[in-house]
């Protein structure tokens, strides 16, 4: 079969089309013929392997993908890699029907983005209604999603971040109350003017850096920060508990494969609740453009510019 497949570690250069032997799935894995392969930024940093799980080579990349199994339409997240691919093996726990008029590039959207944002307001920061939500990124295929979700269910204020003014634009349209450039001189102050003059009550954070630092600086009492990536590849400043202690603020960190080791599949739930506001148009996975599979690196360029907004997906027919 066709498959994107690394054999050293970089940059979007080392992303290469080549034929490989079709995989086959083990006791509890299904093989899923796939129509659709989502592209995160997760991945950019699994090319170069500076991903929280390291990475052996050669490695096909991809963690999600749709596709068909046994006739039925499906989303599914990988077994280790593997979606670059025109086939690819999943968990059957980590297999989810597609219902009728939701189309691939909206399931590719929740799969993996969808219940990061589900999981990040539900679990790491449990928003509450009325309170002040910031969203960084907000453009991106979590940012999008996070504010949506916000909105729906019922922040107070939702503060959006992005990096330029189409994108800011797109986060007004998507439900945010204001947006922001994170490269203003003082963002710990912006983001409180943005929320009225008060220190902001949750922040879903992943660029890393300073933004991290200023946001946290911003925090309301009993404010909660998520910290879900890097994608400045800066980490923020060490933080001291005793600074928790003082201004009686949690920084909570999320990777989506922890929701596995939950019981009650709470996985299920979220894409549950998640196909059902898109299915009624509460909730709509922006396309951020589709790359034929032998165009996987010049996707990856286009994440790592942040020139994208939305959702990216690769089509293994071409």
């Amino acid at each position: 079969m066709r498959a994107i497949q690394i054999t050293e570690f970089g940059g979007p250069e080392v992303l290469r089309l080549a034929e490989v032997p079709a995989p086959v799935p083990g006791r509890g894995q299904v093989l899923v013929d796939v129509t659709r392969a989502g592209v995160n930024y997760a991945d950019t940093h699994q090319a170069e392997n500076s991903y929280l799980a390291a990475a052996e080579l050669p490695m096909i990349p991809g963690g999600e993908v749709a596709g068909t199994v046994d006739g039925r339409r499906v989303v599914a997240l990988t077994s280790n890699g593997g979606g670059y691919a025109e086939q690819a093996v999943a968990d059957a726990g980590a297999v989810y029907d597609i219902p009728d008029g939701i189309d691939d590039l909206t399931a590719l959207g929740l799969v993996v983005q969808g219940a990061t944002a589900w999981l990040l307001l539900r679990k790491s920061t449990h928003l509450e209604p009325g309170e002040s939500v910031v969203v960084h990124a907000a453009a991106g295929g979590v940012g999008s999603l996070a504010v949506q979700l916000a909105r729906a269910w019922g922040a107070g204020r939702v503060i959006a971040t992005a990096s330029s003014e189409d994108k800011r634009k797109l986060a007004l349209d998507l439900g945010a109350d204001v947006a922001l450039d994170p490269d203003v001189p003082d963002l710990k102050a912006a983001l409180i003017e943005a929320n009225g003059g008060r220190r902001v009550d949750v922040v879903l954070e992943m660029t890393g850096g300073d933004v991290t630092d200023r946001s946290l600086a911003a925090l309301a009492p009993f404010g909660r920060l998520a910290f879900y990536g890097m994608a400045s590849r800066k980490p923020p400043s060490p933080i001291q508990a005793p600074s928790l202690l003082r201004h009686s603020t949690a920084v909570a960190g999320m990777w989506l494969p922890h929701v596995f080791t939950l019981p009650g599949d709470i996985m299920r739930r979220a894409m549950t609740e998640l196909f059902g506001l898109a299915a009624s148009g509460a909730l709509r996975v922006l396309p951020g453009g589709e790359y034929g599979l032998s165009e996987a690196a010049a996707a990856h360029e286009a994440l790592r510019s942040r020139r994208t907004a939305g959702k990216l997906v690769l089509d293994p027919s071409r």
